[in-house]
């Protein structure tokens, strides 16, 4: 009987061998025992029907989170509307962006080619609520959607300026370029480095402030003679300081004529006109009397009237002062500052003194021919430099007084 024991000892120790090994395979990986089609007879689950995995699986893959970074943040207030509007995402892909005022604007924007970023291609506005939404989808091809809310600068945050010469502007060698803010200026060095000034005569200047709101720019010596300068000034988003934010970009172009300086000896009654550096015209003129000499030092033609009026109110002077004039009519009025000092025709009171005394409240008179030359030959922007009078400096910002601001002053 020993023989047939043999057979059935074999059979029992394949079994057993079989078992054996299911348990080395449950007990090495027990998902295998529990997804394996051929042992479990269940279908691996999609993964993209599924929750993100965290951690890998002998059978499943991991899909990795997305990650988002998105500016500006959700509920943000106040945004500077030059600042960087985006959505960058990793281990994902974007698939649309819609980002829209309240009024129903659209903001367009560019993808980058494997859709790993959307960035706003244009400006936001001023005093604006967006509505911005993102839709994202991860690895596994699941698509998630979110929508955010942001407000940008409020009005009272918004600052403006006004420029001269205006752009395309014919104006004389000696005019400054200047912009005045609507507000306060604190961050002067992000203001200057925001505004790029060319020459095509290649000439450089400086700026100077004069206030807290208005800056101006020149060259060490007068603008060269029919040249051109561009100024660019790309300003939209720049904070001025104080939560104050400039609303513009704005590119000027300002041709330069002839150079015309002009020589007004208040001692010798005479105003003399050079172009380019060559004497073209002497006139004789009567000048500001003792009591108001005319300013000494530089001015700035800056701008012409060929009737205004004047009233002595204007400077102070009042009815029973032997100074008073009331109002009167003049022709041919150049300002030279703000204050009231003009190039003019004189009255006709003044006519036997032109050449010979100085009579009046600190203008420069002529005779009616020389008053229609003067206007008729200069331009804002030409220069006038009085001499020999006992009248001090026009405080340099009562007009165009830049050039009697010594340079090694004006480039601090």
């Amino acid at each position: 009987m020993e023989p047939d024991d043999k057979p059935r000892r074999a059979g029992t120790a394949k079994k057993i061998f079989l078992v054996a090994m299911v348990c080395v395979l449950a007990a090495a990986g027990g998902a295998f025992a529990a997804v394996a089609p051929g042992l479990a007879n269940a279908a691996l689950e999609s993964e993209a029907g599924s929750a993100s995995r965290s951690a890998p699986g002998i059978a499943s893959p991991v899909v990795a989170p997305v990650t988002l970074d998105v500016a500006p943040a959700d509920g943000a207030k106040q945004v500077n509307p030059a600042a960087p509007v985006s959505v960058k995402v990793g281990n994902g892909r974007i698939e649309s962006v819609t980002l829209t005022s309240t009024a129903g604007d659209a903001v367009q924007g560019t993808f980058a080619n494997d859709g790993s970023s959307w960035t706003a291609a244009e400006p936001l506005k001023f005093n604006t609520e967006y509505s911005y939404t993102y839709v994202v989808t991860d690895g596994a091809g699941r698509e998630t959607s979110t929508t955010r809310a942001f407000n940008t600068v409020s009005s009272t945050h918004e600052a403006d300026a006004a420029i001269y010469p205006l752009d395309g502007m014919k104006v004389g060698v000696g005019q400054p370029l200047q912009v005045i803010f609507s507000e306060p200026v604190l961050n002067r060095a992000e203001v200057e480095k925001a505004i790029k000034i060319t020459s095509s005569a290649g000439q450089t200047g400086a700026f100077h402030w004069f206030s807290d709101t208005m800056v101006r720019y020149r060259p060490e010596a007068f603008w060269a003679a029919n040249s051109t300068v561009t100024m660019d000034m790309q300003l939209f988003g720049v904070d001025l300081g104080n939560g104050q934010i400039a609303n513009f970009n704005k590119k000027v172009n300002v041709n330069f004529g002839d150079k015309k300086v002009a020589i007004a000896d208040a001692a010798a009654h005479t105003f003399t006109l050079s172009v380019n550096d060559q004497v073209v015209k002497t006139l004789p003129v009567s000048m500001g009397d003792q009591r108001f000499p005319s300013a000494r030092g530089y001015a700035v033609l800056m701008e012409k009237n060929r009737y205004d009026h004047f009233r002595a109110a204007s400077i102070g002077l009042k009815p029973g002062d032997p100074a008073y004039y009331g109002e009167v009519d003049v022709e041919y009025a150049i300002r030279l500052t703000l204050s009231g000092a003009y190039i003019h025709q004189a009255l006709e009171s003044a006519f036997p003194f032109i050449g010979n005394t100085n009579v009046s409240h600190g203008c420069i008179g002529f005779a009616p021919d020389g008053a229609a030359w003067v206007f008729n030959n200069m331009t804002t922007g030409d220069v006038v430099q009085i001499i020999n009078t006992d009248g001090d400096y026009a405080a340099h910002e009562d007009g165009y007084g830049d050039w009697n601001i010594p340079w090694a002053e004006y480039d601090n």
